[in-house]
């Protein structure tokens, strides 16, 4: 049977890495598997869900390189949602409640100052018809609770290995609410059950919910899928990750100029047995996909580590592959440019700045007038290649008496008016006779 696994974001926020790394695993398993991927938008929230955050999830999946074979919307599937909640009404697996939200918040108060688990009573299962039409006689709407069996539910868990919940322990779920919108849950696993799911992968933060779900899928008489159940990613200093911490957003990060591949072998090897290094495509990182390599501690998302696999990525980036993005950027360096700059960029988009090195104007500063002075009456006529630096700095250095850091320095800060950057045998054929000649009399070309 072919795998079919899902990634199934809420369209109330952005995507943020959390739910990348979620998309991620879920995408390399299915590549490795020879399974599907189905792209479902949760948005059962009518409140919160937004067209723009759907569009955006669809950018930041298609940005990062993860297609999807199957694709559903939870907003035009209710009909399977009301014929799923008609059986488990019809077999007593869900039932009214009429408790409001205020009633239900002092039971959970009163239970915590008595030290009690703050689990559901289950009073709404002792009214009586006259009860419940005295209750909707006064204006209450139920909300619809699944009665869990209170026994112990086991799973073997992909990631986890053999986990076992006692459901006695469990508030029964709300899977309607008093309006008849559903909550998470009842949509889940029908989808589930209808697209024919097998393998749900997804954070920790989940293994509780997993034991009503179960059950419910029991009450359809429904094949259970199997469980994968990874630790969440977690910032770098410990701290939680949310859809609305935007600086971690798919979007933010692509606007900083992270990458894609970048950030995709980072979210397949943060937290497992391997090293977090830069692989050349999202087929070797499914090749080497396993369960057995994710760890059980928290995984850390480290930008400072990010960066240095962008950085990296960008080092061995080939002119051919660069040349469109560079002419998109307005760049007409050619390879000899790129070739000379591609070793100092973190994110491609310092291409603009260290072009202006060479196509100006560049504001050169002057540390060492009478050095520059002699370089500037040292400097050979063109054609100019790499060798052109060296044989030029050593007639300077044999001139002016010095070498070292008190030769190139002020050289460097001259011609680009930096502290650092390109190495200048590759970079000063570029600039060219004229304009290097200008900025070591001090004019700005």
């Amino acid at each position: 049977m072919t795998s079919l696994v899902r990634f199934a974001p809420s369209p109330t926020g952005l995507l943020h890495v959390g739910n990348a790394r979620t998309a991620m695993l879920n995408a390399l398993f299915a590549k490795k598997d020879g399974g599907k991927f189905l792209l479902r938008i949760d948005d059962t929230d009518r409140e919160r869900s937004k067209p723009e955050y759907e569009a955006a999830i669809l950018t930041d999946m298609a940005w990062l390189g993860i297609t999807h074979d199957l694709f559903a919307r939870q907003s035009e599937r209710s009909a399977h949602y009301d014929a799923a909640a008609a059986r488990l009404m019809a077999s007593g697996h869900l039932y009214p409640a009429y408790e409001t939200p205020e009633e239900l918040d002092r039971k959970r108060k009163r239970q915590i100052a008595m030290k009690r688990p703050p689990v559901y009573d289950r009073s709404s299962l002792k009214l009586s018809a006259d009860d419940r039409a005295r209750l909707e006689a006064e204006g209450r709407k139920p909300h619809w609770r699944f009665r869990l069996s209170h026994t112990r539910v086991r799973w073997h868990d992909l990631l986890r290995g053999e986990v076992e919940i006692d459901t006695a322990n469990l508030s029964d779920p709300v899977l309607i609410r008093e309006d008849g919108s559903y909550l998470y849950t009842l949509p889940s696993v029908v989808d589930d059950v209808a697209l024919a799911v097998t393998h749900i992968i997804r954070g920790e933060d989940h293994v509780t919910n997993t034991a009503a779900q179960i059950e419910i899928f029991a009450a359809l008489g429904a094949a259970i899928p199997a469980f994968a159940h990874f630790p969440l990613l977690i910032g770098a200093g410990g701290e939680a990750l949310s859809k609305r911490l935007g600086s971690l957003s798919l979007a933010s990060l692509r606007d900083d100029g992270v990458e894609p591949l970048a950030l995709a072998s980072y979210l397949a090897k943060t937290g497992t047995a391997d090293p977090v290094d830069l692989k050349p495509s999202l087929e070797v990182l499914a090749a080497e996909f396993a369960f057995e390599k994710i760890g059980r501690a928290p995984a850390r998302f480290d930008p400072a580590e990010l960066s240095t696999l962008n950085a990296k990525l960008l080092h061995g980036l080939s002119y051919d592959t660069a040349a469109p993005r560079l002419a998109a950027l307005g760049i007409p360096g050619g390879a000899a440019f790129w070739e000379a700059v591609k070793p100092n960029l973190t994110r491609f988009a310092d291409a603009v700045d260290l072009w202006r090195l060479v196509d100006g104007p560049v504001t050169p500063v002057i540390e060492d007038a009478g050095l520059t002075q002699t370089a500037a009456a040292l400097l050979p006529e063109e054609p100019w290649g790499e060798e052109t630096w060296p044989a030029w700095t050593k007639a300077v250095s044999a001139a002016a008496g010095v070498k070292g850091r008190a030769l190139y320095h002020p050289l460097r800060l001259a011609l680009t008016g930096l502290e650092h950057g390109p190495e200048l045998k590759k970079l000063l054929p570029l600039i060219g006779h004229a304009k290097s000649l200008s900025r070591l009399n001090g004019e700005t070309a």
